[in-house]
């Protein structure tokens, strides 16, 4: 797997996703030594299961372990530390990495509880836990959602998890954007498997999952929170510590430049889960038929960036998925729709492209 290459799949089996995106990318050769000790770092910031949008699903972590127990590494951990006022176990119990580690028999970290040191990251001093220092590759495993502050996490916030609790404290005093690039300076990303199946619309904790049915794969940090950005409807330059990341150095922050290969394609169908809550509310303004989730979420994503003026702008509810094949209309996105008066092209599109028509 090349530097700029995205892996992607859809579907809703996160096992046999995350094992087709392993074997794709060749993991076993970029990993190399058998002898290496071997990270998984998830993103279980609370104690509330995957589908609720807030964490990992543990399927990911349990397909890695399985893909590299056959490969012949067998030096694996998996290491987190919840949000400052959660407790890492308790995320590991109810998110069901303690009946995952028991079964793979590999080790749990909870690096709440683990002793850390300063570093020099990029010319700031970031206190980093000695369990993420001992890791020889590490596959980062963050959710694709909102977050309340910096609009997007994934790949590079994520790395928050490798620090002690009053790091994570000293990073809210100094803005969040800049920490966060800087610990991606010494923080590793050596391959990064991303929970796309329905990461939350806007907050960190879940509460609001937006069904997007994908799991995708990169090896450079930046470029790979820069392609998540566009689908959830942002520009890099609206998430300051992409820009900043570039700059350090750590990677490249233009989605355009991602070489992305689907390993499949969406399946169409109506959405098995009627979603609620803020995405519920969305939900109002689409027309939706056979759509398959992702050209789906990029709707939802695309309807949440807009204003009350903006919403109530819309003439009609926006039509998207194959039901609408070679049917007319006002509005629609997705290829499926090229019939309609005005259409977003895409198979899918991302957010971004989709809040760019409606706001064209």
């Amino acid at each position: 797997m090349e530097k700029n290459e995205i892996l992607l799949v859809y579907g809703d089996d996160p096992y046999a996703m995350t094992r087709s995106i392993a074997g794709a990318a060749a993991l076993a050769d970029l990993i190399g030594d058998k002898k290496k000790r071997i990270g998984l770092k998830p993103n279980l910031v609370v104690a509330r299961p995957a589908d609720e949008g807030a964490t990992t699903h543990p399927e990911i972590a349990g397909a890695l372990i399985d893909y590299l127990k056959e490969k012949g590494f067998n030096h694996i951990v998996i290491l987190e530390g919840s949000w400052v006022g959660d407790k890492t176990r308790d995320a590991f119990r109810v998110c069901g990495f303690k009946d995952l580690a028991e079964q793979k028999g590999v080790e749990l970290i909870d690096t709440q509880r683990d002793s850390a040191r300063p570093w020099d990251c990029g010319g700031m001093q970031i206190e980093i836990c000695d369990s993420a220092r001992q890791v020889d590759f590490m596959i980062n495993l963050p959710v694709m959602k909102g977050h309340c502050q910096t609009l997007l996490t994934c790949a590079l916030k994520n790395n928050k998890g490798i620090m002690p609790d009053r790091e994570k404290r000293r990073f809210h005093s100094l803005g969040l954007h800049k920490p966060i690039a800087h610990l991606n300076t010494l923080a590793r990303n050596d391959f990064i498997v991303v929970d796309g199946i329905c990461g939350d619309l806007d907050f960190e904790e879940g509460g609001n999952p937006v069904p997007s049915g994908r799991i995708f794969a990169a090896r450079d940090p930046v470029l790979n929170d820069a392609w998540a950005a566009a689908q959830m409807g942002y520009a890099p330059g609206d998430i300051p510590y992409i820009g900043m990341a570039e700059k350090l150095g750590i990677g490249v922050g233009d989605p355009e430049r991602a070489l992305v290969r689907e390993l499949n394609r969406p399946k169409a169908g109506s959405l098995e889960v009627r979603p609620g809550g803020k995405v519920g509310q969305l939900a109002h303004y689409i027309d939706e038929r056979d759509a398959c989730s992702a050209c789906y979420a990029a709707v939802v994503f695309a309807l949440s960036r807009l204003d009350r003026a903006e919403i109530s702008r819309l003439q009609g509810k926006l039509a998207v998925g194959q039901g609408f094949r070679g049917q007319g209309g006002h509005a629609g996105v997705g290829n499926c729709c090229s019939g309609f008066a005005r259409f977003r092209p895409g198979c899918p599109p991302s957010g971004a492209e989709v809040l760019e028509f409606l706001r064209g």
